[in-house]
């Protein structure tokens, strides 16, 4: 039991560090900086102008869309590079369970296209 527990001491010394550092690091900006907020700090601020808008407003379902691609996308991405490291180790079975991967990325991919999902009015 002894045995386990130091195993688990760099960790627990480690992650005392970490929250000691953060909380110097708060009490230091609220020591050294000064807290002087006015209406203009504090104030919405949105581009440089005063927010249209709620900001809890909906956004369009298009939008939405759009970002599931992106996570889809760059999910395909982080699965291709590894695998392209390691490809002549796994031989034929990792290049066709590649191959089906990709292929159903690719049917997803033309059924939103075909849907709309990527034309922007």
């Amino acid at each position: 039991m002894d045995e386990l527990l130091r195993e688990y001491l760099p960790i627990l010394v480690f992650i005392g560090v970490a929250l000691g550092m953060a909380g110097v690091m708060v009490v230091a900006s609220y020591v050294v900086a000064r807290q002087n907020p006015d209406t203009e700090k504090v104030s919405a601020y949105e581009c440089g102008f005063d927010p249209f808008d709620d900001a809890r407003a909906r956004f369009e379902v298009r939008f939405y869309l759009v970002s599931i691609l992106f996570i889809i996308f760059d999910l395909e991405a982080a699965f291709l590079f590894p695998w392209a490291v390691v490809l002549n180790r796994i031989g034929i079975f990792g290049l066709a369970s590649m191959l089906v991967f990709l292929g159903v990325l690719t049917v997803g991919f033309i059924y939103e296209w075909r849907k709309g999902a990527l034309e922007w009015e």
